[in-house]
């Protein structure tokens, strides 16, 4: 199924006597739902666009690269960046703005400027009663009632199929500039991201590869600003091995492949995602025996290559944060089981939504 309206889909929803299986442009699939497929892209289109107000409303179904032509003749950009999925995952087509809200796709920026939930300002969606359902607005302050624009965001088409997508963006950065360590451990590559980012000077990325044995640092602002901020951030780092980057294209390059997850690509094995504290990172990581590693969001984010079918909680353990399986099959949920009490909460607000779950059922449970 295809709708081409919010109408056709609320219908089509209603009338559903079985699950269905929601896909938005089908590039970022994490786990397996069962059922009749049902697309988004029929609902395409960017529906109101007021740069002055760094606002921009979509329908669910526009690709990702529409919304971005229309940004950038505006020098706009959305605030958090689009992880581009399909080299890891060997999908094709492309992003749709409900697809990466329903996953709350968000890449290296996220450090500095926050996730994709953060500047959705609201959402249209169909529950799984077939009902239209609408929340938030073109302001960043909503706080009546439940936020259901950040309940929606990350909730993988099991609480609703999204229709429409409102966000706040942002004006374009003067300059850019990347700054590598080379030669670092796991660890102290840990240590001077946190260090980085625990600097006056506006870091929106750290990430440490350990393969190419570079620890990346990223700034961006005004020109004047950028080349002051990175001076100051070298002083932090006496006696290293450091390298810097400020050509557009080439820092804009570096980063590209961290939020694609470019050291992982074209290889084979199973994908793990951990978040956890930094901290804690490299530890964890030493505990996977991965066969490569990419550490993002000042090593928040751990992207780790595993051989096929390898559990990596079973490895891992107790731990404070939760590992999610992005590519690859097992015997264990895609998703990272939630504690009893949150799990109550979750399936509770499903059968809220969707009280007889039709909407990608058993994906996220």
């Amino acid at each position: 199924m295809r709708p081409t309206s919010e109408d056709d889909l609320a219908e089509a929803i209603l009338g559903a006597h079985a699950a269905l299986s929601i896909r938005g442009g089908g590039t970022r699939p994490i786990g397996t739902a069962e059922g009749e497929l049902l697309e988004t892209g029929g609902l395409s289109g960017v529906t109101l666009y007021e740069p002055g107000a760094l606002t921009l409303v979509a329908k669910a179904g526009t690709p990702l690269t529409e919304v971005e032509a229309a940004l950038d003749a505006e020098n706009q950009r959305l605030a958090f960046e689009v992880p581009d999925m399909r080299g890891l995952l060997g999908t094709r087509g492309e992003s749709t703005l409900g697809g990466i809200v329903a996953a709350n796709a968000s890449g290296p920026r996220r450090i500095a400027s926050g996730a994709c939930r953060d500047f959705l300002l609201g959402v249209r969606f169909v529950d799984g009663a077939g009902t239209v359902v609408s929340n938030g607005g073109r302001v960043m302050k909503n706080v009546t009632g439940y936020d259901l624009v950040k309940l929606m965001a990350g909730s993988h088409g099991t609480l609703g199929v999204l229709t429409e997508v409102s966000f706040k963006v942002l004006p374009k950065p003067e300059a850019a500039a990347t700054l590598a360590l080379h030669g670092l451990s796991d660890a102290e590559a840990v240590a001077a991201m946190a260090a980085a980012l625990g600097s006056p000077y506006d870091v929106s990325g750290a990430a440490h590869d350990p393969a190419a044995g570079r620890t990346l640092l990223r700034i961006e602002g005004f020109t004047r600003s950028v080349a002051y901020r990175l001076e100051q951030l070298k002083a932090l780092f006496p006696g290293h091995e450091i390298t810097e980057e400020t050509e557009a294209a080439a820092v804009s390059a570096l980063w590209a492949a961290v939020r694609d997850v470019a050291p992982l690509q074209g290889r084979t094995g199973d994908v793990w995602r951990l978040s956890c504290k930094p901290s804690d990172a490299p530890e964890l990581a030493a505990r996977l025996r991965a066969e490569a590693l990419l550490y993002d969001w000042g090593g928040g984010l751990v992207w780790a290559l595993l051989a096929d079918g390898t559990d990596a909680r079973a490895r891992l353990g107790a731990f404070a944060g939760h590992a999610t399986r992005v590519r690859g099959t097992g015997g264990v949920p895609a998703f990272h089981p939630d504690p009893a009490p949150v799990a109550a909460l979750a399936e509770g607000l499903r059968r809220r939504f969707d009280p007889r779950g039709v909407l990608n059922p058993g994906l996220m449970a």
